[in-house]
């Protein structure tokens, strides 16, 4: 059942991500704004549809490979159920439930139908063609159970979201500890759905009625914001401080690598109320600090409560939804003072507890020098080794989760590797955390996560992939068959086989402001900050692949060594813009033969940085990079770099 909800809350995020832009028409159309009817009315047709919303976001969600026939028969079963049930009794309204009901259905049902073979004079009804066809029915069956047994179900909804409502201070408190509570095992979602879309009733001056906190808010309703006011001060200031207390208490010689980190995702949680990569940093590294964040969090809503402050947002509580929905709410200003308060208070508790316990949190971290010894016992990779060649990582991943027939179900979230295992004792998590995972996390006998990163999408396609074929074969360097070997390839990559990629400064790797490259987890090297857009082959040798976001280019040189040029920081949220790629998989290059080039003016603009890591994804245990020439370099330059 953990598991079915769970799946339940990652299909929720694809609806949920829709009501950002909802709330930003109807603030903007507003008469306290710019006051453009037409503008607000268009952001209430997304929140007087959320049901026939949710059932095509889940029924994606729920379908094994989201296919718009998924999609379909969520819509068309919304509309059955919903027809049918107030054709008996027109005084249920199930809203956004309505709408959880029929994707699960039409999910489970393209599932299992979509490649249905019909006889052949029905054969066009066949395949795809029939989910909607079945759902429809199956929502006719639906909607007279629920016409005719619902009522006293509604009747115990509508008392709990009344108690909820009319709780007060413990209402709104318990709902603030369980929504942070729940994010690890990925249960917030469907909290939060209850909350936001089905709780509480308002009808405007129009005569609409409105469901939820979220749209009762930004309808008008007085009586509504209690239960999101609370976060503000948490994600806009109280998690900053967090961050704070992190990186004072990081060891000196590591908080140059850390604080780029740190401050980048603080302010992103103040700015847009963003905290996951916050959370993630430490959710694992140290429960007792998540607990406490958790605990802080429900006495924030309890104590916006209590001052009668009501405020909320369309998204999450950061800078943007505060300004937005500034002339709705009541008191907001108190909501400042409030979060200065929290801020400091964060910063005590993390700073104290992660010294007196010695918390291993972000620049806090044991070396890994016990990677170098289970290294020669298992055979594995250390971390970084083939990151970024998703066949091979699959490889190691599956090997560590304990192979293909270990696992009995495989999905992700924005983040997270969501697995269902069968014996949790073959799960290596050591031997997961050398490849680059950030954190493991064993929910119950059954249930696992895996924090990847945003690029667990490639991750679990290539481990599918891999599952589907039944194939567990290693990849050629593991297999023995490949020069690229470590051992084989030492010391043999000279001065002059290798040149600057593209015009630029160069610097230190433990300098870039991502922890993922300055903390070497994919490998050394070294980064360039680009005043070219140019980028070249820093190598002879193979394209060992291309990304299909185009910000990153793998190559294999001639001599052996794995070389990863990737463009800019978190460019793979550009899906592409802002880069024309010119060679792909297996092209041969040359020492200055043109790879990508790139927009930068675009990048600086919709992206974190322009600062790009060069780095060698396969050097030997004891091999490290070091940097010739310091400053600014023209792209081509020979000299630069010796491999020790």
């Amino acid at each position: 059942m953990l598991g079915y909800l769970q799946r339940l809350g990652k299909s929720l995020m694809l609806p949920i991500a829709m009501l950002p832009a909802a709330a930003l028409l109807v603030r903007l159309g507003a008469e306290d704004v710019f006051d453009i009817p037409f503008v607000s009315d268009a952001g209430n047709g997304i929140l007087g549809h959320l049901g026939i919303i949710f059932a095509i976001g889940i029924a994606i969600g729920f379908s094994k490979d989201g296919n718009g026939a998924a999609a379909l028969s969520g819509a068309v079963g919304f509309l059955v159920l919903e027809g049918g049930y107030k054709a008996i009794n027109d005084e249920l309204e199930l809203g956004v439930f309505a709408g959880i009901i029929a994707g699960i259905a039409a999910g489970h049902l393209y599932n299992r139908f979509h490649d249905i073979q019909l006889p052949e004079f029905l054969a066009f009804f066949g395949g795809k063609r029939f989910v909607p066809i079945v759902t429809s029915l199956v929502m006719v069956v639906a909607s007279g159970i629920i016409g005719l047994f619902w009522g006293p179900v509604q009747d115990g909804i509508n008392a709990l979201g009344t108690w909820f409502i009319n709780a007060g201070a413990a209402g709104v408190g318990s709902y603030g500890f369980f929504n942070r509570l729940l994010i690890p095992i990925g249960l917030h979602h469907v909290l939060n759905t209850l909350i936001w879309f089905d709780f509480g009733t308002f009808v405007d001056q129009a005569g609409e009625v409105w469901h939820g906190e979220i749209n009762r808010f930004l309808n008008g309703d007085p009586t509504a914001g209690f239960f999101m006011a609370g976060f503000f001060p948490i994600m806009m200031f109280g998690l900053p401080g967090a961050c704070l207390a992190m990186y004072m208490t990081a060891k000196k010689h590591r908080k140059a690598a850390v604080g780029g980190f740190l401050g980048s995702i603080a302010f992103t949680s103040f700015l847009t109320g963003i905290t996951e990569p916050i959370e993630y940093s430490f959710m694992f590294l140290s429960p007792l600090l998540y607990v406490v964040h958790a605990i802080l969090s429900g006495l924030s809503m309890m104590i916006a409560f209590w001052f009668d402050i009501r405020h909320g947002f369309g998204f999450s509580a950061g800078f943007i939804d505060y300004f937005i929905n500034f002339g709705l709410a009541q008191r907001p200003w108190l909501l400042l003072l409030q979060g200065i308060v929290f801020g400091a208070i964060y910063f005590m508790f993390f700073y104290f507890l992660i010294k007196k316990l010695d918390l291993k949190t972000p620049g806090r971290e044991d070396e890994d020098e016990e990677y170098i010894e289970e290294n020669e016992q298992t055979g594995l990779p250390k971390r970084g080794k083939g990151t970024k060649d998703y066949d091979g990582k699959a490889y190691y991943y599956l090997t560590a989760l304990g192979g293909p027939d270990n696992i009995q179900t495989l999905d992700y979230c924005a983040t997270r590797l969501r697995l269902q295992i069968n014996n949790m004792d073959k799960v290596d998590e050591k031997a997961l955390k050398r490849q680059g995972a950030h954190g493991v996390m064993r929910v119950n006998k059954r249930n696992l996560q895996v924090v990847v990163g945003t690029t667990v999408e490639f991750l679990a396609t290539a481990m599918r992939k891999r599952m589907d074929r039944d194939d567990m074969k290693a990849p050629v360097d593991e297999q023995g068959s490949n020069e690229s070997s470590t051992e084989n390839v030492a010391n043999n990559l000279s001065s002059d086989d290798f040149v600057m990629p593209v015009k630029g400064e160069i610097f230190s790797i433990t300098d870039v402001p991502d922890q993922v490259f300055s903390q070497k987890m994919m490998g050394d090297g070294f980064a360039v900050d680009p005043e070219d857009g140019t980028f070249v082959s820093p190598v002879d040798g193979e394209i060992l692949n291309v990304f299909p976001t185009k910000h990153a280019v793998g190559i294999r040189s001639e001599q052996g060594y794995e070389i990863l040029v990737h463009i800019g920081l978190d460019t793979v949220k550009l899906e592409g813009q802002g880069f024309d790629v010119y060679v792909k998989e297996g092209d041969n290059v040359k020492k200055g033969d043109t790879l990508v080039k790139v927009d930068l003016h675009y990048i600086k603009e919709n992206a974190d940085s322009t600062i790009s890591p060069i780095v060698f994804t396969n050097l030997g245990e004891n091999e490290v990079v070091k940097i010739k020439q310091n400053g600014r370099v023209m792209a081509g330059t020979k000299n630069i770099i010796d491999i020790e």
